[in-house]
């Protein structure tokens, strides 16, 4: 618990520096990091195409990470986690997906999931400090962005992560020197 609010006082303290960041790389290297997780869960990561964004390195990772972390620990039991990331290109914005088919859970408590120390499960169904998504909504807030999710019960789990088109992001980088 006090690393995860070590972790959450870095995101929210941290100076940022935004620069361009190509998603795909990141998400390379976070499924390297998770390799060891992938393999014990028989987890799988089917990504498209993921854009270059005007980010922060360091939360881009911790971002990914948690996301892909929770997809790999909130799968169905016996049912190996399939994981579908996919980007949408609006005027102003990109809408990344984070797809599962894991376990869902009620929409009623999306309020809560963004919030530090809430959690839907107990710890002894699921480890966790309740942090993880806390966290990620901090470090979208931090790059002008959004974070949503829809979800039902034993239907898995579409997070969305709203950032900055790249010029509206080149607009926020100038606001923040």
């Amino acid at each position: 618990m006090i690393e995860s609010l070590l972790e959450l006082s870095r995101v929210t303290s941290r100076a940022r520096v935004l620069e361009p960041v190509d998603l795909n790389q990141v998400l390379a290297d976070v499924l390297s990091d998770l390799e060891v997780r992938m393999q014990q869960s028989g987890g799988h990561v089917k990504a498209g195409p993921l854009p270059t964004v005007m980010a922060d390195r360091l939360q881009m990772h911790q971002l990914c990470q948690n996301l892909i972390g929770n997809a790999l620990k909130f799968h169905k039991e016996n049912v190996a986690p399939i994981i579908r990331i996919r980007t949408e290109r609006s005027a102003k914005a990109w809408e990344i997906h984070v797809e599962d088919n894991g376990i869902g859970f009620e929409e009623q408590h999306l309020d809560r999931i963004f919030r530090p120390f809430q959690r839907l499960h107990p710890k002894n169904v699921c480890e966790g400090s309740g942090m993880g998504l806390a966290i990620c909504n901090k470090i979208v807030s931090n790059h002008f962005g959004q974070i949503t999710a829809h979800s039902q019960p034993g239907a898995g789990s579409d997070f969305i992560v709203v950032l900055p088109a790249t010029a509206i992001a080149k607009e926020a980088k100038a606001s923040c020197s």
